[in-house]
């Protein structure tokens, strides 16, 4: 191994390590405390252990890319449950609560769908070092849909290599992963940008900030995937993008909570109960 990937591997593990421990701490003390539900910090205990396993598996089974994946996605959990217990403890400031509609809650569902897919399908390319399959834009060069190879390009479990380091698929799977990733990207555009408008239009100052700071996020993420493109994927560009991606779907997952909490409170509330 290189001695520069070698520092940055033990940066990565030692700062792994920390954070478990941070962690565990604050699960113990969450389930010590009174008023305060234990869920989330429990989960996150358990995600840990779920991160250390897919962490050594990474390295055992030499850049699996479905191992690849799940890694990436299991830390973009762990910062969007931090994000939900941290609003939980929040919670019991109503001025973040308003009444929402139902159609608004239900396409905050959808959003975070969208969003989740579109995360996948980011951490797939990725893993597969399928990135710089296209070099034009909107979507491919030449007649791409000539090359698309569906089967091959989503075979989750790729086995029968000793190293998936720099991807083992033929040009016509990497090809279809990145124009797939390239679609769910103008997809995921559109449904964010109208659930950005939906939460503009809330009566909660709160939720319209968070509407802001989605839009925000999403023109960032816009420009960095554009920039991806046309400079040849810079490595700090390319981590950019994942915090990005990181950031935009906690978001949505906190918005949810005060979407769906306001509607639970304001519906108590209704019924004469008191806070």
């Amino acid at each position: 191994m290189e001695q520069g990937k070698a520092w940055l591997e033990m940066i990565h593990r030692y700062f792994a390590g920390t954070l478990g421990l941070v962690i565990l701490m604050m699960a113990i003390m969450a389930v010590r405390a009174e008023r305060v539900d234990p869920t989330i910090p429990v989960l996150l205990c358990v995600l840990v252990l779920g991160q250390a396993a897919l962490g050594m598996w990474t390295v055992t089974l030499k850049l699996m890319p479905v191992i690849v994946m799940l890694h990436l996605l299991g830390g973009f959990t762990l910062l969007a449950l931090q994000a939900l217990f941290y609003c939980q403890l929040q919670s019991k400031n109503s001025l973040y609560f308003s009444p929402s509609s139902k159609s608004v809650r239900t396409f905050s569902l959808m959003a975070f769908g969208v969003v989740l897919l579109q995360v996948l399908l980011g951490g797939w390319t990725s893993s597969n070092y399928a990135a710089l399959m296209c070099t034009t834009l909107p979507i491919c060069e030449g007649n791409w849909t000539s090359y698309l190879s569906w089967k091959e390009a989503f075979s989750f479990w790729q086995t029968g290599f000793d190293n998936y380091e720099f991807g083992v698929l033929d040009y016509p799977a990497r090809m279809t992963i990145h124009v797939s990733h390239r679609i769910g990207a103008i997809i995921t555009a559109c449904v964010v940008l109208i659930y950005c408008i939906l939460l503009l239009k809330q009566d909660s100052h709160h939720s319209q900030r968070l509407g802001i700071w989605i839009g925000f996020t999403l023109v960032c993420q816009i420009l960095l995937g554009v920039s991806n493109v046309v400079f040849q994927l810079p490595i700090y560009v390319a981590v950019a993008h994942n915090l990005g991606a990181a950031i935009m779907l906690t978001l949505i997952c906190v918005s949810q909570f005060y979407l769906w909490q306001g509607k639970a409170r304001w519906g108590h509330q209704a019924k004469g109960v008191r806070y």
